[in-house]
């Protein structure tokens, strides 16, 4: 694995104030294993290799910035997210109250923000008491790169100390740029990154806030297309969901409504025509039931569609609406045999990346806000707070957008979706 180790700026030098509380402070060599299974240990140890693990987050006792001296910056980038405002709210409390830190600055709209001349936010525990019970964030967002030097000047000039990312993998590579321009130019100045992805993608890290908001809003959808299609001789329910390179809510919300009957990803060929293929496994669905729900997740089945060419601010490519085409495939394949059909396509992708987060995002996301503000303080730096195991960690930068987490077609959670949904192992002819 590559090095684990946590970049810092230097040793501390302050006592935290959180010790005139009851705080359980964390020892710098408190470790959380990376293997949590006995038949990935046990060959580590038979080398005498040393068994690899995650530095454990939490609040340490000595700080590298002076609490009386430390000006903080926090930026939201990228899509909206169930859970964004619980972060931010998380983390103006956890400078205020904890560490007593006064000046916040947010940046408004992205990493534009941070070299825009307008100036920031002065957030304060009163501008955020309510933005927990919204969806959207306080900040606004955006896509797409900037400078990192001209950032890093930027944050400078403006004497902050701490500067708090939150975004996905694009985010994060533009957080881990800002702070080695800031090694370049001898700016102590700490840079986290919160991991925010609706589809839950990043390497290393088991879970995501806003995922869980996701598929629980994801789950309704589903019963209401079952509803539609229930209502209807041969009544078919399309539910596209989000998923551009991982089928993780897609899969999830299956597992979680007993009602869906064919599942697609993009982590698993399928063929479109042909005995083995889809349309055809969901005629054999109407033939039994009458009715059927499909849900597909936006990523899947692009093999079919042309590519726009296209990418959007942060260089990704712009995927076709796949719902869209397979309305239009099963539309054509039934009319050809002269059966009518009745087809309800839902796409809920932009309400529910807009919602306020569940009662489970909002407690997660409120240990990601502490923990990175945390991490800063000790002057930890081109770092992520994440989960793993069951425990909060520090993960470098790089480690996690490294590669992409896709789910495994022989791992724990596919087969579990093809034993819920009973539609064929496979759905191509060349297996």
């Amino acid at each position: 694995m590559e090095n684990l180790q946590i970049k810092k700026l230097g040793e501390g030098e302050f006592s935290s104030p959180l010790a005139d509380r009851a705080t359980h402070f964390i020892d710098d060599n408190s470790r959380i294993l990376v293997c949590s299974r006995t038949d990935e240990i046990e060959p580590i140890l038979a080398k005498g290799a040393t068994i690899p693990s995650f530095e454990a987050a939490g609040p340490r006792e000595t700080l590298f910035f002076n609490p009386e001296k430390t000006t903080c910056g926090l930026v939201t980038c990228g899509g909206l997210c169930p859970g964004l405002n619980n972060v931010i709210r998380s983390v103006v409390y956890t400078l205020d109250r904890g560490y007593q830190i006064k000046r916040i600055l947010g940046f408004k709209y992205g990493f534009a923000g941070i070299i825009s001349k307008d100036n920031p936010l002065h957030l304060t525990q009163e501008m955020v008491e309510d933005i927990h019970l919204q969806g959207g964030s306080l900040l606004g967002s955006s896509r797409g790169p900037h400078d990192p030097g001209e950032m890093a000047e930027s944050l400078h000039r403006r004497g902050v100390n701490i500067l708090l990312t939150i975004g996905g993998d694009g985010t994060l590579r533009g957080a881990s740029a800002i702070a080695a321009a800031c090694a370049e130019r001898d700016f102590p100045i700490s840079v986290i990154g919160i991991p925010k992805t609706i589809d839950n993608d990043l390497s290393w890290i088991q879970r995501s806030f806003g995922f869980a908001t996701a598929v629980e809003e994801a789950r309704k959808v589903i019963a209401s297309a079952h509803a539609e299609a229930r209502g209807a001789k041969d009544g078919i329910g399309l539910v596209k969901l989000m998923g551009r390179h991982s089928g993780f809510i897609a899969a999830h919300a299956t597992l979680a409504n007993s009602d869906v009957n064919i599942c697609l990803v993009p982590e698993v060929a399928f063929d479109m025509e042909g005995e083995r293929g889809f349309l055809s496994a969901l005629e054999r669905r109407l033939n039994r039931k009458g009715h059927a729900v499909v849900v597909v997740a936006e990523g899947a089945g692009q093999d079919f569609i042309p590519a726009s060419g296209a990418t959007d601010d942060s260089g990704n490519q712009k995927l076709r609406d796949v719902g869209v085409f397979l309305k239009q495939e099963i539309m054509s394949y039934f009319h050809k045999k002269g059966r009518e059909v009745t087809l309800k396509y839902i796409d809920p992708s932009y309400i529910i990346r807009s919602l306020p987060a569940n009662s489970l995002d909002s407690e997660f996301c409120a240990s990601l806000g502490q923990h990175a503000v945390h991490a800063g303080m000790t002057g930890r730096t081109d770092m992520l707070v994440g989960s793993w195991n069951n425990h909060f960690i520090h993960l470098p930068i790089s480690l996690a957008v490294g590669q992409r987490r896709h789910l495994q077609e022989d791992g724990a959670i596919w087969p579990r979706v093809l034993e819920a949904t009973r539609q064929p192992r496979t759905m191509t002819s060349s297996r």
